[in-house]
């Protein structure tokens, strides 16, 4: 009775939800000072291509400091700069973003420069913290996935600033990757010392955890973490994948809290007491699902399976 199944259905959203025309690139990132670590809004990033035919644009940092913009043309070289009112500007030379993928970048300013963004009389570069400027770099390194050499240069930052709270997060979260999970716990910690509601820092921690096969310590963490339903369903789908219902479906309940419209998971929950011959409960939930997704990819077995169980 048992049927394995794949999560096609969200891997097709998530390619449809990144397609990306042919030589385009995405960039996104946030920007914070460098001393209170707090977002900074209306920063000027400037784009100017190097290579290739000219071209330059300006975009802005909203409210929280977050930025997006679409390349259309990323098989060039590009000078990214990062200008604000009261802070030295920060300026990238000779880069390249990634094809059809998001390039994250975050960046730092130091407080220091006074002239208005875009000014002749502006700071061209973010002279004077060896932190900041060490940070920076890592994230350059990072994007460019030189892993080792961004971790490298971002315990640098650390060291040269010990209370640098953006540095030992971007460390969690390199060591984690690079999956050096006693180093990636090690460096969330320090960060949650300063910031002690940081969620992606408890996701660190209880993958991490995890990972080192301490499940007491990572359910810790994901107790602090909102409810993801599809987090949830995707680690019960492993489960059941590996014959695990009983641990499958606590999680399963989770994701339907999480989410009550969540149709596949109410699916999944009527299957597994479809198996375990808890009739009254299987037919609860799959006549859910049959309301939610009458026309569902599992629509004619869960009207199968309800004849089964009446």
């Amino acid at each position: 009775m048992r049927k394995t199944f794949a999560l096609c259905a969200l891997a097709l959203l998530v390619v449809a939800g990144n397609a990306f025309a042919l030589g385009e690139a995405r960039v996104q990132g946030k920007i914070t000072d460098a001393v209170t670590h707090n977002p900074i809004a209306n920063v000027v990033i400037s784009l100017d291509a190097m290579t290739g035919h000219s071209f330059h644009a300006q975009y802005k940092s909203d409210k929280d400091g977050v930025y997006r913009f679409i390349v259309l043309d990323g098989t060039l070289l590009y000078k990214v700069s990062y200008s604000a009112p009261g802070y030295a500007t920060y300026e990238q030379q000779k880069v390249k973003f990634t094809l059809g993928d998001i390039n994250t970048r975050d960046v730092m300013l130091a407080p220091g420069g006074t002239a208005a963004a875009g000014t002749k009389d502006a700071p061209t570069t973010a002279k004077g913290d060896p932190a900041v400027i060490a940070y920076n770099e890592g994230a350059e390194l990072a994007n460019a996935g030189k892993l080792p050499e961004a971790i490298a240069k971002l315990e640098e930052a650390v060291a040269a600033k010990p209370d640098l709270t953006a540095g030992y997060e971007a460390l969690a979260k390199l060591y984690l990757r690079t999956k050096n999970y006693d180093k990636a716990i090690d460096r969330a910690n320090k960060a949650l010392e300063v910031d002690n509601d940081n969620q992606d820092l408890f996701a660190v921690l209880a993958e991490s955890y995890t990972a080192k096969g301490d499940k007491a310590k990572a359910a810790e963490y994901r107790k602090k973490l909102p409810a993801d339903a599809s987090a949830m369903f995707n680690e019960a789908a492993k489960l059941i994948n590996s014959g695990k219902d009983a641990e499958a479906e606590p999680l399963l309940k989770g994701a339907i809290a999480a989410n009550d419209k969540f149709g596949q998971a109410y699916y999944e929950l009527g299957m597994i007491y479809v198996r375990t011959g808890k009739n009254a409960d299987a037919k609860v939930n799959l006549q859910k699902y049959l309301e939610l997704e009458p026309n569902g990819k599992d629509a004619a077995t869960a009207k199968e399976m309800l004849n089964y169980v009446k």
